[in-house]
């Protein structure tokens, strides 16, 4: 029995800093999130962009960047007032979250890029997930039909960009994100096409996106009338043999879900071979948080991309439910999200009411290079409730 009494304490520690993490972090995001509400207005009012409805980061002197609802960031901030009204059950959020995912909505007949799945399923599946209104139910499945139109069952992916002159079908690995909109459809309607296209695109990938030490490429190019692949390089990343960190994290993100969906162990270990790849690299920091590019070639003074650091921790809770490696996953997640939260939180009431800082969004093109950018806010508020139901004995993913 003694021999128990340390393993007991070491889960009541962890579950307790868990618990206590998101006692600190969340009424802070809720403290972030009304000076943004606030700036918003001032923000939509001075933006030059038409239709601006959603965050997405600050521009080079400090102002709120406004952006329409066609911008593949748009559904993250309306997901966040989802996810503090799941954490608080505060209706302010119900109300708030409610009014921004209305003005992503218009998004579900978008057939012009794949990214309509980060849209709709971050603001109205997270939506649908909490209030079970019929509405949002039939926005994805509309969503999800809009979504298969890009599917080419001869290359067996769904296309990312459309008019990109060198790349007849390019197929980038954040398009893995988007096939939980698919999955979710089918479990909805009922109608199996949705989820098949999934797999195919799963599969694909699996083939082709990664090197043998699991790494990714962040474009595959295909020939979409043979299927062949054409090109494999990069677009966000420092060069095409390298890894671009959130690349990395959109992987072991998309294989986690997929894993989940469809309980097909290959899909697993392709989860647990790229956490290898990322946690054992001998460039990823003491506090986990990775430089923009493994390669990076200014390394150690590289930026940092908090973003991907709070994508991979979301990943990791979910994947140590899953796997014999589930310790080791969990305790990478907890201490990648102490590291976001003691020294990559924005200063109380400042920067327009963001919650991290120091992500990189586009770095060969000089683009949102060490800024607050919204999705790294909603991975890390998914991480923390992800983090604190586990700590409270329940699902990682709630229903």
């Amino acid at each position: 029995m003694n021999k128990l009494i340390p393993v007991a304490l070491c889960l009541l520690t962890t579950a307790g800093y868990a618990q206590n993490n998101a006692k600190k972090a969340i009424p802070f995001a809720e403290k972030q999130t009304d000076v943004m509400l606030k700036a918003i207005p001032a923000a939509i009012a001075a933006s030059t962009k038409p239709n601006a409805v959603s965050p997405r980061t600050l521009s080079t002197t400090g102002e709120l960047v406004m952006i329409p609802s066609k911008d593949w960031v748009s559904g993250f901030f309306p997901g966040e007032l989802w996810y503090l009204y799941e954490y608080t059950h505060n209706n302010k959020w119900l109300t708030a979250a409610k009014a921004y995912t209305t003005n992503i909505e218009p998004e579900q007949f978008d057939k012009g890029t794949h990214d309509v799945g980060f849209k709709i399923y971050c603001s109205v599946g997270n939506g649908y997930r909490l209030t079970k209104d019929a509405h949002y139910k039939e926005v994805i499945i509309q969503a999800a039909k809009t979504l298969s139109t890009r599917f080419n069952p001869i290359v067996g992916c769904i296309k990312s960009w459309d008019n990109r002159k060198n790349w007849p079908f390019p197929v980038i690995i954040d398009n893995m994100m988007n096939l939980e909109l698919l999955f979710e459809a089918t479990k909805l309607s009922g109608d199996s096409t949705f989820r098949k296209i999934a797999v195919s695109h799963a599969n694909t990938t699996m083939k082709n996106h990664f090197r043998p030490d699991y790494s990714s490429y962040h474009v595959i190019d295909y020939d979409p009338q043979t299927g062949a692949v054409l090109h494999k390089q990069t677009h966000q990343g420092y060069a095409d043999s390298s890894a671009w960190a959130r690349g990395q994290g959109w992987g072991l993100y998309g294989y986690t879900l997929c894993y989940r969906e469809t309980r097909n162990k290959a899909y697993l270990q392709q989860a647990e071979a790229i956490a290898k790849f990322i946690f054992s690299h001998p460039n990823l920091p003491k506090d986990k948080v990775p430089y923009w590019d493994f390669n990076a070639p200014d390394i150690p003074n590289a930026p940092r991309d908090a973003s991907a650091a709070a994508l991979m921790a979301s990943a990791l809770y979910e994947l140590s439910t899953y796997s014999s490696n589930g310790k080791q996953y969990k305790k990478t997640a907890d201490d990648i999200m102490n590291s976001l939260s003691k020294h990559y939180q924005a200063k109380p009431g400042e920067s327009k009411g963001f919650i991290l800082l120091h992500s990189t969004g586009h770095k060969p093109a000089n683009s949102e290079i060490d800024v607050p950018i919204s999705y790294a806010d909603y991975y890390y508020l998914e991480a923390l409730l992800r983090q604190n139901r586990l700590a409270n004995g329940q699902s990682v993913i709630a229903q």
